[in-house]
């Protein structure tokens, strides 16, 4: 075979192999698989708060005694987180001696008047046939009985005055307006209460917590979210377990300290309010403004 054609037949097996690979079938481009996003697990929420009453909450204070003012406990005969009933005598005042002898005053005069008038009357009904008879003149009749009128009359003025002094025995002793716990004391025996009253008392039929969650966080918590908590200092063990009933609409100031001293003091927080379960509500009844540390579950 001469060089020429050699030279056509290599070009021509070039051209061949070239047109095969142009030529050859273009596979299926892989389909990229989308990056799996992380799970983002949500945070949950801790925050300081403490325990209330969840029932009516009363400031008691003592009674007004006119001139004197406010007068003094006399006998205080309660203590701080003594369980207390309706009409229960949480404390008595040191006017009350005075208003027991005024009352008994009074009670003796009334006792002389209505004497006074059953005579007056009879003097009245003898001396008024007597002067039908003739026996005795109209004038001395008159005067009988205008006596008559001013002893009733000094008998209805002790029976205000009495009245008086009913009301007033009654407010010279703290009387218990519920059923409860004394949660604070203002004043002790021989004290004068000031303007926060003698003590606060509280209905503890359920307990609730108060917590202070910070405003940062508040968009962490809805309403009946679960919520443990555990006593700041041991005033209790182990947990209790609640819900999240209310969400305060207002953002205030911090007002439950923590016990750690680089706490921030001014921090901006929303209060939410926690119902107890009933059993443990009823573990901590006589522990209202303890101490807590709440856990919102996410």
């Amino acid at each position: 075979m001469t060089p020429k054609r050699w030279s056509v037949l290599a070009g021509s097996l070039v051209i061949a192999v070239i047109g095969g690979w142009l030529l050859r079938p273009t596979p299926e481009p892989k389909p990229v698989e989308p990056t799996a996003a992380p799970t983002v697990r949500p945070e949950a929420v801790a925050a300081l708060g403490q325990l209330e009453p969840a029932g009516d909450i009363r400031n008691l204070a003592a009674p007004n005694a006119g001139m004197a003012g406010t007068p003094r406990v006399a006998a205080l005969n309660v203590n701080e987180g003594d369980l207390i009933k309706t009409g229960q005598v949480l404390a008595s005042f040191d006017h009350r001696d005075g208003l027991l002898a005024d009352l008994e005053r009074v009670d003796a005069q009334l006792r002389s008047l209505d004497q006074e008038i059953q005579l007056q009357a009879l003097e009245v009904e003898r001396f008024s046939r007597a002067a039908d008879w003739g026996a005795a003149e109209l004038t001395l009749v008159d005067n009988k009985f205008e006596e008559l009128v001013r002893l009733q009359g000094q008998r209805d003025q002790a029976l205000a005055e009495r009245k008086g002094l009913q009301a007033d025995l009654v407010l010279s002793q703290l009387i218990s307006p519920l059923d409860g716990v004394v949660l604070k004391l203002h004043a002790r025996a021989g004290e004068r209460p000031g303007a926060e009253g003698v003590m606060d008392v509280g209905a503890n039929q359920a307990m609730q917590a108060s917590i202070e969650v910070y405003e940062s966080d508040i968009s962490l918590i809805r309403l009946d979210q679960s919520v443990r908590l555990i006593s700041e200092n041991g005033g209790f063990r182990g947990e209790l377990v609640g819900r999240v009933l209310r969400i305060s609409p207002q953002v205030e100031q911090r007002s439950v300290l923590s016990t750690d001293p680089t706490g921030d003091a001014d921090a901006r927080v929303v209060m939410v309010d926690v119902v107890l379960n009933p059993e443990d509500a009823a573990k901590v009844s006589r522990l209202a403004g303890l101490k807590v540390i709440a856990r919102f579950d996410p």
